[in-house]
Parts: C-alpha cells; sequence; structure tokens
C-alpha cells in the first residue's frame, strides 16, 4: 500500500506533466493544449474555474497540495490493503 501510494505521488503530478501542464503554464502542441481549446469553445471563450482543465493546471503549476497528497496516500493505503 505504501508503495503504491509513493509512485502515486510521484506518477501523477509527473504524467500531468506529460501532457503539457506545466510550471510556466500549458504547453502549446500539447494535450493540454488541445484539452484547454475544447473547454474554452464549448465555455464561449474561457476555461471555468473549477473544470478538470483548470484543475490540471493547477497540479501542473505547484504540484499536489498536502492535502491532496494526504488524501490520496490514505486512498491508496486502503486500497493496497485490499488488494495486496
Amino acid at each position: 500500500g505504501v508503495l503504491l501510494a509513493g509512485v502515486a505521488l510521484v506518477g501523477i503530478p509527473a504524467g500531468i506533466s506529460v501532457l503539457g501542464f506545466q510550471a510556466a503554464g500549458i504547453a502549446a502542441g500539447s494535450v493540454a493544449a488541445k484539452m484547454m481549446s475544447a473547454a474554452a469553445i464549448a465555455n464561449g471563450g474561457g476555461v471555468a474555474a473549477g473544470s478538470t482543465v483548470a484543475v490540471l493546471q493547477s497540479i501542473g503549476a505547484a504540484g499536489l497540495s498536502l492535502g491532496a497528497k494526504i488524501g490520496l496516500s490514505s486512498m491508496l493505503g486502503s486500497l493496497g490493503g485490499v488488494v495486496g
């Protein structure tokens, strides 16, 4: 369970970065850029606060918050206990 949580805490932000959600903003030509474009078109020109794109960009820019890390660790640790 602990190993799974550790892998997730490193892997999730890394995966989000690979999609193009980065500290400097959304990378041009990336999956993130395509997601942002689709979200903006669907929303009449802007990306809504709290939307998937906004949340992923927040994680890409700042990483997971302490609360998110604790929650994810707890959830994955429990899951690991059930599975393993």
